[in-house]
């Protein structure tokens, strides 16, 4: 599977950003997606993960309530909707596919593959 993240920009903090994971190379609709970040300097980490159907999603703490992930499998294709942004926000942000078809919906990066370029999200104070 081939992914493309798309979407990331500069926003002020407060703002909002869509990002898209737009898929290729294989159907996504038997497994679970996933939105990770990596910071300069630090780890990948999760952000947000939507099950096979749609119908279960996982956030991470720090953006629970603010960012939303959503899926349309018709057009085989990821999306993650950032609001009220942060500066912390800020990295390049990754969406991937769990290794496992209908998984349990891991939040842990090692379970996830076919990671992409990612796409630079930046937010101003």
């Amino acid at each position: 599977v081939q992914l493309q993240a798309s979407g990331g920009g500069l926003a002020q903090a407060g703002g909002s950003l869509r990002l898209s994971c737009a898929a290729s190379g294989r159907n996504l609709n038997i497994y679970n997606m996933g939105w990770f970040r990596q910071a300069p300097g630090k780890e990948r980490e999760f952000v947000a993960a939507i099950n096979w159907s749609g119908g279960r999603t996982s956030y991470a703490n720090s953006v629970k309530g603010r960012f939303a992930i959503s899926r349309d499998n018709a057009e085989n294709t990821v999306y993650l909707q950032m609001n009220s942004l942060k500066p912390e926000d800020a990295a390049v942000h990754y969406c991937g596919r769990e290794r496992e078809k209908f998984g349990d919906l891991s939040i842990t990066t090692v379970d996830y593959t076919d990671w992409g370029q990612g796409t630079q999200v930046t937010v101003s104070s």
